[in-house]
């Protein structure tokens, strides 16, 4: 009998884990903004295409164009492309233009994210 009493004194102070002899904390939370420190980076140079001379060629100006060629060049040389391969160059052009533009524009928002000061929000704005 004492042996019982023991071991069930000794079990209810291991579950216990002397709970009532600390005090009650409080937990306190608080919010705080941390800013990154991100050095912005100077932008690339911008890209500068060299002059491209394009000819237009026909059977009916095919030997005043290759006489001019063998001229300036010394060499003749074909690259051809055809009315619809010239319009799907323009579209390509125009895609890739639109894709660097929408590039830039993250880039900004991105720096302006983390140069701007944050803005405070009080209790009547977020009603």
């Amino acid at each position: 009998m004492i042996l019982r009493t023991t071991l069930l004194l000794l079990l209810v102070l291991s579950l216990s884990a002397c709970s009532g002899l600390r005090p009650e904390t409080k937990v306190v939370t608080e919010t705080k903004i941390v800013r990154p420190n991100i050095p912005l980076q100077e932008p690339p140079k911008p890209v500068d295409f060299p002059d491209v001379d394009w000819y237009v060629v026909t059977k009916d100006n095919m030997e005043d164009f290759i006489k001019r060629i063998e001229q300036d060049a010394g060499q003749i040389v074909y690259m051809a492309v055809t009315p619809k391969g010239y319009e799907n160059l323009a579209v390509g052009m125009q895609d890739l233009r639109r894709y660097i533009l929408q590039q830039k524009e993250i880039i900004v928002y991105y720096e302006k994210a983390i140069t701007e000061e944050p803005k405070e929000i009080n209790s009547t704005d977020a009603q």
